[in-house]
C-alpha cells in the first residue's frame, strides 16, 4: 500500500515549486538528464503508448537553432537556461506498441486513423511532459515551462521528417530564486471542482 510522501517532498514537488525564468550558471550533466528520463518514463500512459519525445537543447549551436522560434522574452530565458527540453510527441507512436503493449493489437486503433493517433499522442505526450517536470523537481532541478513559441518553426527545424510535433518547451536547471515573481493566485476548490 502506498503511503503519503513527506511534507518536505510535497512542498518540493508542488507547494514551494515555482516556474523559473532566470537561471544560475550551473550545468546539468548528461547523467542527470538520463536519470530524469529513466524516472519520468515510468509514468502511466494509455496502453503504455509512451508517445513523448524529448530533445534536450543544451549546446550553443542547438540554442541558436531554437532561438528564432521563441517569442518575446522566452528567447533570453532559453539562452540563459542550462538546458531547454522540446517536449514533442511521435505521431507514429503506435509502431512501438507491439513491444510496449504486447497484450493485444492496440495499434489497430491508430494505423489508419491519423486523427485518433494525434489525439492519443498529444494527450499522453502531455502527461509525459508533466511527468518530466515532476521528475525534474524530484531530482532537485527547477523548471521553466514555456508555450510562447512557433510550433511550426520548431517542427521544421528539429523534426523535419514530420513524424514528431512539438508540444511545449521546458527549461531545466537551477533557478535563480532572487528573480522569482510573487506567487500567482489559484482557483479555490469550489471554483474548479465538483463532487457528484
Amino acid at each position: 500500500m502506498n503511503q503519503s510522501l513527506s511534507a518536505v517532498a510535497i512542498a518540493q514537488l508542488f507547494l514551494e515549486a515555482r516556474s523559473h525564468n532566470a537561471w544560475l550558471d550551473q550545468p546539468v550533466p548528461d547523467a542527470l538528464l538520463k536519470q530524469l528520463y529513466d524516472t519520468l518514463k515510468q509514468g502511466p500512459t494509455s496502453n503504455n503508448c509512451c508517445p513523448a519525445r524529448f530533445v534536450f537543447v543544451r549546446g550553443a549551436e542547438a540554442k541558436q537553432q531554437l532561438l528564432p522560434a521563441l517569442k518575446g522574452h522566452n528567447g533570453a530565458k532559453m539562452l540563459q537556461a542550462p538546458v531547454t527540453v522540446i517536449v514533442a510527441y511521435d505521431m507514429r507512436f503506435f509502431e512501438h506498441l507491439p513491444e510496449l503493449f504486447p497484450i493485444y493489437d492496440a495499434a489497430a486503433a491508430y494505423r489508419n486513423d491519423p486523427q485518433a493517433a494525434n489525439t492519443a499522442a498529444l494527450r499522453n505526450g502531455s502527461l509525459q511532459g508533466a511527468y518530466l517536470m515532476l521528475a525534474a523537481r524530484a531530482l532537485g532541478l527547477d523548471c521553466g515551462p514555456m508555450s510562447g513559441f512557433d510550433n511550426a518553426l520548431v517542427d521544421a527545424t528539429f523534426f523535419a521528417d514530420g513524424r514528431c510535433k512539438s508540444n511545449f518547451l521546458c527549461s531545466l536547471g537551477y533557478g535563480d530564486a532572487s528573480a522569482l515573481r510573487p506567487v500567482g493566485p489559484r482557483l479555490a476548490f469550489e471554483e474548479a471542482c465538483s463532487v457528484l
